[in-house]
């Protein structure tokens, strides 16, 4: 099992989201986060200056199956790219374990419906 956290542009979070429902991956968690990047500047708006160092982000969060890890990365990857600095990163992190708190099952059976396994 594999956990993939993504930070991503807010504004590619819905294609994000539709791209890892087409990849049947079924749960996830997002959280808005802030963070500071590379690029330290300021704008001007209105003769005002803003320092644009704090970059607003979307985090994904979701834990898959060792099968499963390419094609969800593969979802991010398509739709959260614009080509451009600051499109995001993709982090993957090995699980050790994971329990369904309901039921008591632990391992992969814990992340998915057994009765729905294609």
């Amino acid at each position: 099992m594999k956990k993939i956290e993504a930070i991503i542009r807010k504004t590619r979070f819905e294609d994000v989201r539709e791209a890892l429902l087409a990849a049947d991956i079924e749960w996830f968690s997002y959280y808005d986060v802030r963070g500071e990047g590379k690029m330290r500047q300021a704008r001007i708006f209105r003769g005002v200056c803003y320092k644009t160092s704090c970059i607003e982000r979307t985090l994904v969060n979701v834990v898959v199956r060792d099968k499963n890890v390419e094609k969800t990365i593969d979802a991010i990857e398509k739709a959260a790219y614009t080509g451009e600095i600051g499109d995001g990163r993709i982090f993957v992190i090995p699980v050790e374990d994971a329990i369904r708190i309901r039921t008591h099952e632990r391992g992969n059976i814990a992340l998915y419906n057994a009765e729905q396994e294609k």
